[in-house]
């Protein structure tokens, strides 16, 4: 989108700039750069469609577990290694966890892990193609890696919908004593 912005904006400027001058050629020079950055932009936006028209989008075999994270500490401004690292899934007769109830044993583990170096977590599941819908939680043992720090752990629940279980699903945790963030990376 930003360089179909910049292209248009640069034939409109060119187109400006020739019918401010008025001469013959500079409209000329215009008319045919007009002509080039448009078919250029019309390539450019109707690429994806050719030559699958009517076909579906295809999904590619997996190379990577659908649910990945790693984690940084913000306040050393570095990757965050050696954390204890938790992947569980809701399995209960509740089709969701509540908030504010009792958690009366719905999580079970589907793999864990400690980060690395670059503070990536290992493996946290099996690489499948489609990743079960449902409520997901990553925990972090933030307590052992940052023992004076305020969260002893950081848990991050999030849902996984039936028309996403093909995509991946990359959850970092930004971390510091004092606070953290996280949010879905790609």
């Amino acid at each position: 989108m930003k360089i179909t912005e910049l292209r248009l904006r640069k034939l409109f400027s060119a187109k400006t700039k020739a019918d401010s001058t008025g001469s013959q050629y500079s409209t000329a020079v215009a008319s045919k750069a007009e002509k080039e950055r448009v078919g250029i932009i019309g390539q450019h936006l109707t690429a994806p469609l050719e030559g699958f028209p009517a076909k579906a989008p295809q999904v590619q075999a997996r190379t990577r577990p659908p649910i990945t994270t790693h984690v940084l500490d913000v306040s050393r401004g570095s990757p965050a290694a050696g954390i204890e690292v938790r992947l569980e899934m809701w399995k209960s007769s509740q089709p969701r966890p509540s908030f504010g109830e009792t958690d009366i044993g719905g999580w079970v583990l589907e793999g864990c892990s400690t980060t690395d170096r670059d503070g990536r977590s290992g493996q946290l599941m099996s690489i499948v193609d489609a990743l079960s819908p449902g409520v997901y939680r990553i925990s972090f043992n933030t307590g052992k890696y940052n023992p004076g720090g305020f969260f002893p752990y950081v848990s991050i629940v999030f849902e996984i919908k039936d028309t996403q279980k093909f995509e991946h699903f990359h959850v970092p945790l930004l971390l510091s004593p004092f606070s953290f963030s996280t949010y879905r990376g790609s």
